[in-house]
This record gives structure tokens, sequence and C-alpha cells, in this order.
């Protein structure tokens, strides 16, 4: 007589696919959240860095220009003033907000003073913790408003 082979079943079943694809699912799920996270604090770092360096190309312009003080007119952004003063000289090319955002630049009304802004997009971000708050020279600086003045 014939012997009954056992049959072999190497595949998969139908429940364990769908619980294996579920899982990959969540996996990739948590991973695109944390990256998202991730970008909006690097562009908020690049934002801090983006002011800075101005600042300090801001602070040369000033130092060679004591007698007319910071470029630009009180009451108003002047952020299209600055790429005039400080390109080529003092700064290769003035930053660009790395988001939708755009960088603000406010002067006094003597020029000897100015305030720039970013609006950050983490509103917890710990460097709100010391900048400007309120309005100065005539720019919001409230949170998410990062400020530094000079």
């Amino acid at each position: 007589m014939y012997k009954k082979e056992k049959q072999q079943n190497n595949g998969f079943t139908l429940i364990e696919l769908l619980v294996v694809v579920t899982i990959i699912g969540l996996l990739s799920t948590m991973v695109l959240v944390s990256l998202n996270t991730a970008r909006i604090k690097a562009r908020d770092v690049r934002r801090l860095a983006d002011l800075r360096q101005v600042a300090l190309a801001l602070e040369l312009y000033y130092d060679d220009n004591a007698s007319t003080g910071y470029p630009g007119t009180s009451g108003s952004n002047n952020w299209s003033a600055i790429t005039s003063a400080l390109e080529p000289d003092y700064i290769s090319s003035v930053p660009v907000d790395p988001g939708n955002g755009s960088y603000e630049y406010w002067v006094d009304t003597d020029n000897q003073s100015h305030v720039l802004n970013a609006t950050l997009e983490d509103s917890n971000s710990p460097a709100l913790n010391g900048d400007l708050d309120g309005s100065v020279l005539g720019c919001n600086c409230d949170d998410p408003e990062y400020c530094i003045q000079l």
C-alpha cells in the first residue's frame, strides 16, 4: 500500500503576514514622527546660528561706521537693508530662514541699537527662556519669537 506522506508547509499563514506588516507599519510611523521632531529642532538651531552670525557681522559693520551706526531706518523691518550693507564685506551672504518664515531686523531711532528676530517652530525651545520678550524697538518678541538685542 501507499504510505501517506506528511505534507510540509514552508510558507507563512495570512495571520502571520498581517502581524508582521502591522509591526513594520507601527515602527515606521514612530521613526517618521521622531524624524519630524528632529527636523524642527534642526531648523531652530539653524535660525539661532544665523541670528548670531548676522549679529557678529552687524557689530563689525558698526565698528567701521560708528558715526552713522547700524544700517536701516527705525520703525520697520530692515532685513533687506542689512543685505546691501553687509554683503560681501562683513558676511558672504545674509542667511534666509530655513523654513517658511523670515528673519527680522529692527533699529532704534538713532541707529545705535538693533533687534534681530526669528520665529522658532518649537515653542518649548530652551532658547526662548533667555531671549527678549514683549515689544522691543517695534518688534514683537513674544514667544515663539526669538529676539536678541545689541
